[in-house]
């Protein structure tokens, strides 16, 4: 099998990555020899660059600017995605952190000789360490129901929402407790002929800025989960819902009226066992997403509880492995404190020194495949 090599690979280049390669490159690694980073995204801005129109920089929930570089300037109304996609660019020119792009990680698998081999579809990557910081946006999770396939209208995920526009003058039923879902209900209910909220917990709205002590309150809850092996929960789900002046209007005028989570689907609408329904044309699915790991399937990871042990960024079974954006670290306030742990604990495995050390041969090398 023929490899080019590398000291550590990063895969993934949202924030969690970026911060991760910011931190390497501040150790004395070099990019794109040293350390590679390989994203599968078309252009820089991790999962952001995929946000819809309608969701501007001023409703971003406990955005926090990456290690090293303030984001400054942006307009409140302009798109999230332009906003951070462009400072994420900014970030890694200012950085020279060299992106290879698009890459689509296949599989990580044992080399044989102590290293990982990184395979994707531009070839494949020998390394000593990797640092995976996927996210989850490839992995939206959408609850099984009963009945799900016999709906007549529209589904749609919040990975695919379209904007406000297109469900003009339907009944749309939201499902989903995070502030995606308040998201799509306060800019959906003024076009649609009537919406319902659905989630299956009481929602919780808190008071308030989502600052930097309340965002790491929220990452010790959820790092809590992946220490005992459990699947992480999103940091969003235990910071509770903000209460903003647009959202409090909402509530009082009913559009926020939380119903529980309904027992099946119709080709109408929804139903539920005590006799109630609602007639709906599309039902908009604003129920999270799963860690993006499959790739890492072929090392053996995951625990009996379903998740992947977590001592710090370090997995547990394999300490060559570090995961940022995975749990607790899955928010920019998250990425940025994981992205440094991760490289100071990858740098005690190399036995590399801070600022430097010997540097790996470059090139491509066979070993059997």
């Amino acid at each position: 099998m023929e490899f080019s090599e590398a000291e550590v690979v990063i895969v993934g280049a949202g924030q969690a990555g970026l911060s991760s390669a910011y931190h390497l490159r501040r150790a004395g690694y070099e990019p794109g020899r040293e350390f590679v980073v390989l994203d599968h995204s078309p252009r820089p801005g991790g999962a952001w660059q995929f946000r819809w129109p309608t969701l501007t920089y001023e409703r971003v929930h406990g955005m926090h600017s990456l290690p090293g570089m303030e984001l400054t300037g942006a307009a409140p109304h302009r798109p999230s995605s332009e906003v951070i996609g462009g400072y994420f660019a900014d970030y890694e020119r200012a950085f020279g952190l060299r992106v290879r792009r698009p890459v689509h990680v296949r599989a990580v698998r044992e080399a044989g000789d102590g290293r990982l081999l990184a395979e994707t579809d531009a070839g494949v990557w020998a390394v000593r360490a990797l640092i995976n910081a996927t996210g989850t946006w490839d992995r939206p999770f959408r609850p099984r129901v009963r009945g799900q396939e016999s709906f007549a209208g529209r589904q749609v995920h919040t990975s695919r929402y379209p904007g406000p526009d297109a469900f003009a003058g339907e009944r749309v039923v939201v499902v989903g407790g995070g502030t995606s879902a308040v998201q799509h209900l306060l800019e959906i209910s003024p076009v649609a002929a009537a919406t319902a909220w659905v989630t299956r917990r009481e929602p919780v709205f808190t008071e308030g800025p989502f600052d930097a002590e309340r965002g790491r309150a929220a990452v010790a809850l959820v790092e809590e989960r992946v220490r005992d092996g459990l699947p992480p929960r999103s940091v969003v789900s235990v910071t509770g819902l903000p209460m903003t002046e647009e959202a409090r209007r909402a509530r009082e005028s009913g559009v926020l009226r939380r119903l529980p989570m309904f027992d099946r689907i119709t080709p109408g609408g929804v139903e539920w066992d005590d006799g109630r329904s609602i007639a709906a044309d599309s039902l908009v699915w604003a129920t999270g997403f799963r860690p993006a790991v499959g790739h890492l399937a072929p090392l053996r990871l995951r625990e009996p509880g379903g998740g992947i042990r977590m001592d710090g960024t370090r997995v547990v079974r394999d300490p060559r492995i570090h995961l940022v954006g995975y749990g607790p670290s899955a928010s920019t306030v998250g990425a940025g404190r994981a992205g440094r742990a991760a490289v100071r604990a990858v740098r005690d495995l190399l036995n590399r020194p801070s600022g430097g050390g010997s540097r790996p041969g470059s090139g491509r090398r066979c070993v059997p495949g």
